[in-house]
């Protein structure tokens, strides 16, 4: 139903206010999930988010005008997420959509976009359904990597272990982990055809209990694992695989491509992290070197904004977000999703890691990410990433 349909229905019930004047914010709604086991990587992508708006604000706003951010809680539920943003561009009558976290949520939250033509601008979900051919829109943008771009970073790395011959996988049951691991087999292919897939285990989103995949995996014996759980879902299996010796059967040669290397997953697992596997983060937080001055400047600045000892590596992309429709609005120069949504694509914007470019064809960022051992160290009380790699550097497989 078009937008301009659902509003006009609700004035006239006086459900929806007055169109903002000129001294009224810029709304953005948020559904992200905010409780739950996905909420280790919610809430850090909220406060992102927030730090943004702060920013904006402080100087200024965008074309004289305050940014609010309208945060729901999704439940990491499509369904909910849905809900959300329908009750956000009809009862709160927001300007544009962000948030979301799962490749569930996002493209349920995309139809919406398109059916009210409101720019929505997603920062996590990876799955290629978002943004193919079958689905893309003039209202949809990703500022977060894909899962192409991340299959081929980890066949990338599994390919370098060259006493390596059988792998075996293991991803949620939905979206993204389906795309996950199609992109990762798709590109070992090419790189080491030599290697053999083993085994497949697909768990559902948010299992409570990972015994019987983790025995069913070990029983194929493989010499590697790549991995596409994430969030409360790898703590869980973590703790249930560790004692059955899983990561030791394997010489703890696992790659994860979900963000399991950040410091909010390192920090909830604790000293029971797999030290040892390889893991990527949008942001690894802590560098040990060629840390670029404006990420530096980030990372203080969300430790002050969150009053947090240590940042999250998920901050970043919810920053990001809110920087890029920003800046789309300001090249648009007016708040109308159908001319912001004509600005974005070709748009190149800051972010505290480099430059993004909104792709004028698939309104996708080219966004690798960082990759690297998980190692213990003394100062730090969680896991964290040695020797940070931005990964893949193009999307060729050669």
């Amino acid at each position: 139903m078009p937008r301009g349909y659902i509003v006009a229905l609700f004035c006239a019930t006086g459900v929806v206010s007055m169109p903002a004047s000129g001294a009224e914010p810029i709304k953005i709604g948020f559904p992200i999930p905010l409780s739950g086991p996905t909420a280790v990587y919610g809430e850090p992508v909220l406060k992102g988010a927030e730090l943004a708006v702060s920013e904006i604000n402080a100087k200024g706003g965008v074309l004289g005008r305050k940014l609010e951010l309208l945060s729901r809680d999704s439940k990491a539920n499509a369904d909910e997420a849905v809900r959300l943003a329908r009750e956000l561009i009809i009862k709160d009558n927001v300007d544009f959509l962000a948030g979301t976290l799962t490749s569930a949520e996002a493209p349920a939250v995309s139809t919406v976009a398109k059916e009210n033509k409101i720019v929505f601008i997603a920062p996590t979900s990876k799955s290629t359904i978002l943004t193919d051919p079958a689905h893309i829109h003039p209202y949809i943008f990703r500022v977060s990597s894909n899962t192409d771009v991340e299959g081929l970073a980890g066949a990338t790395l599994v390919a370098r272990w060259k006493d390596v011959k059988t792998v075996a996988t293991i991803a949620p049951d939905y979206a993204y982990g389906r795309d996950s691991i199609a992109a990762f087999k798709a590109s070992l292919k090419k790189l080491r055809p030599d290697i053999q897939i083993v085994d497949e285990q697909w768990p559902k989103l948010g299992e409570p209990d990972f015994t019987a995949f983790i025995t069913a995996q070990m029983g194929k014996k493989p010499d590697a694992v790549y991995c596409s759980l994430f969030a409360g879902d790898f703590v869980t299996f973590t703790k249930e695989a560790t004692p059955r010796g899983y990561f030791k059967a394997i010489a703890n040669r696992m790659v994860d491509g979900a963000e399991v290397g950040t410091t909010d997953e390192a920090q909830a697992l604790g000293g029971d992290y797999p030290y040892g596997i390889i893991s990527d983060s949008y942001d690894p937080v802590i560098f040990t070197g060629n840390e670029p001055p404006e990420h530096k400047k980030f990372i203080e600045d969300l430790k002050a904004f969150t009053k947090a000892k240590y940042a999250s590596g998920w901050s970043i992309v919810g920053y990001q977000a809110i920087y890029a429709l920003a800046d789309g609005i300001n090249r648009a120069g007016n708040t109308k999703s159908d001319d912001v949504a004509k600005a974005l694509p070709g748009m190149t914007f800051d972010t505290p890691v480099g430059k993004r470019t909104f792709s004028a064809k698939s309104h996708e960022t080219f966004a690798p990410e960082y990759w690297g051992v998980m190692v213990k160290e003394a100062a730090y009380p969680f896991a964290v990433m040695q020797n940070p790699e931005l990964l893949p550097p193009s999307t060729e497989t050669n």
